[in-house]
């Protein structure tokens, strides 16, 4: 290995590069903020001059990219800062967020774009990236100033938790967004159906006394959207899917040839409808949390490479907020901090490859957004995670860096252990 000036070589790594499907040791050399040599096996040599990181056969992959973070910045500040947020994502070895545009106000005109990704590179810490309103206030009516946006550098166009309910409105968003190539993101909820839910139809929501949507809710309106997909030629994404039956629908409309993504929270393939207990509101998300088989179904959709990104879905709510009746509850989960770990049960528990685990929380939401990251290859960012996969850990809300601590896995015993998080060529966070 052959080094420059300032350079940083992390040595004796357990290298994890789903893009180039390699699982074994190896090394890198950092230069730059750049990844300027990969070696695959062992290194013989230490370069001369530079800082050296022995990772003691650690996992070293590419840094977590999740594209569904909500911040209260601007607006609701008390709930979560860009630097609150930063901080957790650094500490959960994700390396770049996208923010979600539901603030206040909602991010919806260039100039907020540009104000989001402006104070995320005032903090240096992560990368911080925005996703545009897909209309204006995110009112579903007027669509918003999405070729503006997307020159200031959003990501793609989203309502967030709003269904567009207008299809007019949609298929001109779709439409516009197609002569561009843009991304458009929808969460599938038929609103007529979904309308006053807080949980999923069944015997557990009956029980409970607990207003129900039918699963049948999400597949329904995915037909609508993915119907505008095929006259429109947009790219779109489905944002959070989480029943079997949408799963077969996009399976199908991938088979017709459509340019049809999947994103799936780390809370739907964690945890199951029985997991709400008795009103346990910290496990009232939106979409609601399904059945088992849905779960399931969602796990072997990741294995099989039908999901693209695997998201925080990262939703700070304070305690004032979440410890109230279950059905007036606000939904929502914070995230960044566990999304490794919590991923990692796909492997320990299912039996997912490692690769296959990493692949949509890195190489997959970054071809999916045109991002250099998710790579481990000469050239890419240098944005990293060094992590023990079998370290246990209990998870403690209380430690979060979050400023709401409205954590699903609270209390609960998980393995894999955040080490080292690099971002740019730059540690910022560091847990040896």
């Amino acid at each position: 290995m052959t080094a420059a000036p300032n350079t940083l070589a992390i040595i004796n790594a357990r290298l994890l590069d789903p893009a180039s499907d390699y699982d074994g040791p190896g090394a890198l050399l950092i230069n730059d903020g750049r990844i300027v040599e990969v070696v695959h096996g062992q290194a013989t040599q230490h370069p001369e001059g530079v800082t050296v990181i022995d990772a003691q056969s650690r996992c070293l992959a590419p840094g977590l990219i999740d594209i569904r973070v909500k911040t209260g910045e601007p607006g609701n500040e008390p709930k979560e800062t860009l630097k609150s947020a930063s901080l957790s994502a650094a500490a959960g070895g994700v390396t770049t967020i996208v923010v979600q545009p539901d603030t206040d106000p909602a991010i919806d005109d260039p100039a907020l774009i540009d104000h989001i990704q402006r104070r995320g590179a005032a903090l240096d810490l992560v990368n911080v990236r925005a996703a545009g309103a897909a209309t204006q206030g995110r009112d579903g009516q007027r669509m918003a100033e999405i070729g503006l946006m997307h020159e200031a550098g959003a990501l793609y166009f989203t309502d967030g938790d709003r269904v567009i309910v207008n299809t007019r409105t949609l298929q001109r968003v779709m439409s516009y967004a197609a002569t561009f190539n843009a991304l458009i993101a929808c969460r599938p909820a038929e609103p007529w159906l979904s309308e006053g839910a807080v949980a999923t139809s069944g015997e557990l929501a009956t029980r409970l006394g607990l207003s129900g949507a039918p699963a049948i809710a999400e597949r329904i309106q995915l037909e609508r959207d993915l119907a505008l997909v095929e006259q429109t030629g947009a790219r779109f994404l489905v944002d959070q899917i989480s029943t079997e039956g949408a799963l077969h629908t996009l399976a199908r409309a991938r088979a017709r040839g459509l340019e049809v993504s999947a994103s799936v929270s780390i809370n739907h393939l964690c945890f199951n409808e029985i997991d709400i207990g008795d009103y346990r509101t910290f496990y009232r998300l939106d979409p609601p949390l399904r059945a088992e088989s849905d779960r399931q179904a969602l796990v072997e959709a990741v294995r099989d490479g039908l999901i693209d990104a695997i998201t925080s879905a990262h939703a700070p709510e304070p305690a004032e907020n979440k410890r109230r009746p279950f059905a007036e509850a606000e939904p929502g989960a914070v995230g960044l901090e566990t999304l490794l770990p919590a991923a990692l049960m796909l492997h320990h528990e299912h039996g997912l490859d490692l690769l296959d685990v990493l692949r949509p929380l890195t190489q997959g939401p970054a071809g999916l957004l045109g991002l250099e990251a998710g790579v481990l290859a000469q050239g890419a960012p240098a944005d990293l995670v060094l992590f023990d996969a079998g370290a246990p850990i209990v998870v403690d809300a209380a430690t979060l860096r979050s400023k709401s601590k409205n954590s699903p896995f609270d209390g609960r015993r998980l393995q894999g252990k955040v080490l080292l998080t690099v971002v740019g060529g730059r540690i910022v966070h560091d847990a040896r």
